[in-house]
């Protein structure tokens, strides 16, 4: 096709100002104080490690805390997050991302999927919330990668890589719920990419990675709205500073730790409710 002429109001059109599509000023505020006071004293309860270039299950309670923790060496995982008693309410990273931005931290929440479009997770703790938003544009925590996969894979060429994250949240959640490969893999959905940093770039709007400034000990940490079952993959990319889908990159494992509030330090809080939505759509 033809390449068409710029039109003489070119500027003007660019020069219309963008207005948010989602204001966030009337969704309910989480109680980051009572959270805060009841992650002092809450007690390390269940913990679990995930080897490079794996993934691993773990059940968080509603009302406890769960910590993505790096140890050993910079690495990034992709976090799947469902409702552990129906396995049909999961993350939805598009709504988190239209409501909170390309990339999350502390006050931030992770939604759920329609129709329940709930609060499933409230970010509590995030040691890398200094980055903020480098001179390239990127930034950490992003709800904007879909996670690393054999089928892309195959489309560009690479050949059949069975350690990416998407199969490796595919072995996880099928050894988790003693299932076969193929009744798991329809569950696994967009991720957190937790601790990665990435951005577009201004020349041409392409999705960039870049080394995460993850160190070992830094952490994110979430409030757990409802019960959770967490699915996490080391990511085979590592630190994400030069590829995520080989073997080649140095890679480290993450632990996923959870924490229970102690009597008492949660009086008030109650686990929000489904979507208010009828589900009538007019008819």
């Amino acid at each position: 096709m033809a390449q068409q002429n710029e039109p003489k109001d070119a500027k003007d059109r660019r020069g219309v100002k963008p207005v948010i599509c989602y204001p966030t000023d009337t969704l309910p505020v989480p109680n980051m104080a009572l959270y805060r006071q009841a992650r002092l004293r809450a007690k390390l309860v269940d913990e679990i490690e995930i080897a490079p270039r794996e993934a691993a299950a773990i059940h968080v309670p509603a009302g406890h805390f769960l910590r993505t923790l790096s140890v050993n060496g910079p690495q990034v995982g992709d976090l799947n997050l469902f409702n552990a008693n129906n396995l049909s309410e999961r993350f939805y990273s598009g709504k988190t991302r239209a409501l909170h931005g390309s990339h999350v931290t502390t006050g931030d929440q992770l939604w759920s999927n329609f129709p329940t479009l709930r609060p499933m997770a409230t970010l509590t703790d995030d040691t890398l919330n200094w980055y903020g938003i480098d001179e390239f544009g990127g930034s950490v925590h992003d709800v904007i990668g879909t996670r690393c996969d054999p089928y892309t894979g195959r489309l560009l060429g690479a050949g059949d890589y069975h350690h990416c994250c998407h199969s490796n949240l595919t072995r996880a959640l099928a050894d988790h719920l003693n299932v076969d490969l193929s009744e798991a893999e329809p569950h696994i959905h967009d991720v957190l990419n937790v601790f990665m940093c990435t951005g577009f770039t201004r020349e041409t709007g392409q999705y960039f990675m870049k080394a995460s400034p993850v160190r070992p000990g830094d952490y994110l940490e979430m409030f757990a709205e409802i019960d959770l079952l967490a699915v996490q993959s080391a990511c085979p990319g590592g630190d994400c500073g030069s590829e995520h889908t080989s073997d080649a990159t140095p890679c480290y494992p993450l632990v996923m730790q959870v924490f229970k509030p102690a009597d008492g330090t949660l009086d008030g809080w109650v686990p929000p409710k489904p979507n208010a939505y009828s589900g009538s759509h007019g008819r």
